[in-house]
Parts: C-alpha cells; structure tokens; sequence
C-alpha cells in the first residue's frame, strides 16, 4: 500500500505530463470560485458599509415620517402619499409631552442649483432643520458653526454646506464667510461639515442645510417635515420614547383605537434589518449562479478524469499487475482531482479577493476581505474535486488487471 507522498509525487508527475489540460480545467473552476468570492466579499462590504453609513442614526434616534423610510411595496407608498402632513406642531407637541425624549428636531428636504461665481452644481440637496437637530444630526460641523435658535425663528439666511459643495464651489478655499445662491436666494456659509463619502456610488456630500424657518420662506410650509426624536438613556428608555411619541400623534391626529398608524417610525436596526432582508435576497441569487460556475468546473473535471481514465488504461494495469491494490488507484486518481481543484481553488480565491479590492480602491463600492470567505472558497473547490472525483477514481479502481493490460 503507497503512502500518501507517493500519491501526491505519481498524481503530480500524471498532471504535469498533460500540463494544458490540466491548466484548462483548473482555470474553470478558478473562474467559479473566483466570481464567488467576489460577490461574497463584495456583499460583506456592503452590509459593513450599510450598518455605518446609512443607519448611522445612532442607538438612541428615532424619525418619524409621513412616508415609509424603505417601502418595498409600491401601494404602500402610494397609500401614505394620502395621509396628513407632519408639521412643525407635532414636533413641538412631543418636545413638550414626549419624557422620555431628551431633545427632539426636525428636518425637510428637496433639490436645489447652487452657484457661486462661475462655478454650479444643479442636483444640491437642500436640507432645513430646526436648531435643535445640532445636537441630534450625526454629521459633524468641520468648520465654522451651526446656527443658532435666534438665526432659525427669524429665517435668516445663512447656510451648513457638505464637503462635495465646498469642493465644487471653493475649491482651495475656506468656504466660511462666503456667499452662495440657492435657487434665486443667496445665502451666507457660516459652517461646512466633515466630508461623509460616498454610499453604494452615490455622492453623500453634495448638500446644504439651512434653518427650518428659511427653508419655509423659500419654499412654503405646504411640505411634510420628519421629525427625529434623540431618547433619553436606555434600550428601555428608547422604547417609551417610541411609543409615547406615537400615542401623542395618534391623539392629535385623531386615530381611533382599531385604526392604523398614518405615519412610519424609523430606527437604526430596522433600516438594518430592511437591508439584511434585500441583501440576503441578492446574496442567495449571486451565490447560486456563481456556485452553478464552480459546478459546472466540477463537472468539466469529471469529464477530464475520465478521459484520463480510458487513456491511461495500460498504466493503471501495469501499476494493478506490480502489485498495486485498488484502494491506490482510487487515492490516486482522487488525489488528481482534489489538486486540479486546490489549485484552482487558491487561485480563485486570489483572483476574487484582488477583483474585490480593486473595485474598492477605483470605485466607490465597498468590499470586505474576510479570512473565512477564503475558507469558504478553499472548502468549496475541495468539495468539488472530492465529489466529481469519487466516480473516475471509482471506474479506474474497478479496471480489471487483466483486460487493462491487453488495452492498447
């Protein structure tokens, strides 16, 4: 009976003497595996970048709006679209009642065309919030300050621009104490906020925010605001601050008991989990078609080892004749088969993770490179030269003595 570093050197020798084929069936599985772990480590970042970045309200925020914060279905959408404003009122009628809220704000938001000088950008966001949210937004003020109740209560205009604006409209300047114009108004810059990024390839910083009160000047009172809600303390704290908010628009919007709510809270976890749901589903398809590339890899490595099998139909006699026993044969055929798909395996992985890394460094779409996505990878390719190769093994390991050695 061979050991196992006899196996290795014979099955080595087999697959350098047919270098081509061999390196063509690696190379198919390679681009299964490689495809895997691409969208595996790609789907990992986004998650990554989701849990940072798009639910990064913190623990202890709430919003509550008039519309769905992610609908996934459209007559939902369509529905809320009939519901009753959100106005400065209800926000003020939850700062007052609400106690277990420890400050409360509110935003309102549409598209604007900035310009300074010579320079403009047409798709702005134009963001109003109240004072309040200074303490409530994430986002953090770089330069200069935010402004204060006094500048909210009497409209003035002044404005908090994004990075991408400041960069766009002052390049190499400090952009504190200049003047922009929003629209037809101009507006003063008296902060700009850290640059955010980008998110999934969507600018996150070309934005401007202005207070609620001059936002309502410029644009009317007619738009539904969202009202965001900082709890005071505990996992248990933040409940109540939940549910004594939405008792206290249910009672100023007239709700009867059997009724449901007219408007959508939104937390941090639930945008989570709205996008683990989304994520997963993408994830399940991605997986499946890239799983049906390293299958059909398996399946060419089959189709090779039998080929190999019939060709190598004297060798397997002589070897059976010098004394060889079937349990040899069969290592040694699986051990072909279990390297063709290491190989092509690590390489796989390789080429997955550096397409994945590449995609971070010149795009703006994340990528994760986690240690057990290789492991996956590695399993995978084993488990395919492990499965495919059992039944060639098998058919050469069942080759009578005899009739191997009259084949020509």
């Amino acid at each position: 009976m061979l050991c196992f570093r006899d196996d290795l050197r014979q099955s080595t020798d087999a697959l350098r003497a047919h270098k081509l084929r061999a390196s063509l069936t690696v190379l198919g599985l390679t681009m299964g595996v490689a495809t895997l772990i691409t969208v595996m480590t790609l789907i990992q970042g986004a998650n990554r970048y989701v849990e940072e970045k798009i639910a990064n309200l913190g623990t202890n925020v709430f919003q509550i709006s008039r519309l769905p914060f992610a609908a996934t279905d459209f007559a939902v959408y369509l529905k809320a679209m009939r519901h009753r404003r959100l106005e400065l009122d209800d926000m003020r009628a939850i700062a007052a009642s609400c106690r277990s809220c420890r400050r409360v704000g509110a935003s309102v938001a549409s598209q604007t065309r900035v310009r300074a000088g010579n320079r403009e950008l047409t798709d702005a966001s134009l963001i109003g919030q109240t004072a309040s949210m200074a303490d409530i937004d994430t986002r953090t003020v770089e330069l200069g300050r935010y402004f204060t109740p006094g500048e909210d209560r009497r409209g003035a205009r002044v404005c908090v621009i994004g990075d991408g604006i400041a960069e766009e409209l002052f390049p190499g300047l400090d952009p504190v104490g200049r003047t922009l114009r929003a629209g037809n108004t101009e507006l003063l810059v008296i902060g700009k906020y850290e640059p955010i990024g980008s998110i999934l390839g969507m600018d996150q910083d070309n934005f401007l925010v202005i207070p609620m009160g001059t936002f309502q000047r410029l644009r009317g009172s007619r738009r539904s605001i969202v009202i965001e809600v900082q709890a005071a303390g505990s996992d248990a704290a933040f409940q109540r601050a939940i549910d004594e908010a939405t008792v206290i628009l249910r009672v100023r919007r007239r709700l009867r008991p059997t009724q449901e709510n007219d408007f959508f809270v939104g937390t941090a976890s639930s945008y989570i989990s709205l996008w683990e749901s989304i994520s997963s589903a993408f994830f399940a398809v991605f997986v499946t078609v890239s799983s049906i590339s390293a299958v059909v890899g398996g399946i060419v490595i089959m189709n090779v080892m039998l080929v190999s099998v019939v060709e190598r139909t004297k060798e397997i006699g002589i070897r059976r004749a010098a004394g060889a026993t079937r349990n040899d044969i069969l290592r040694q055929f699986l051990t072909e088969s279990v390297l063709q798909c290491l190989a092509g395996g690590w390489l796989g992985t390789l080429l997955g993770f550096g397409a994945a890394t590449a995609m971070k460094a010149f795009t703006d779409f994340p990528a994760a490179v986690q240690p057990w996505v290789a492991a996956l990878g590695i399993a995978l390719s084993s488990s395919i030269g492990l499965f495919f190769g059992i039944y060639p093994a098998t058919r050469a390991a069942r080759l009578d003595p005899v009739e191997a050695l009259r084949s020509e």
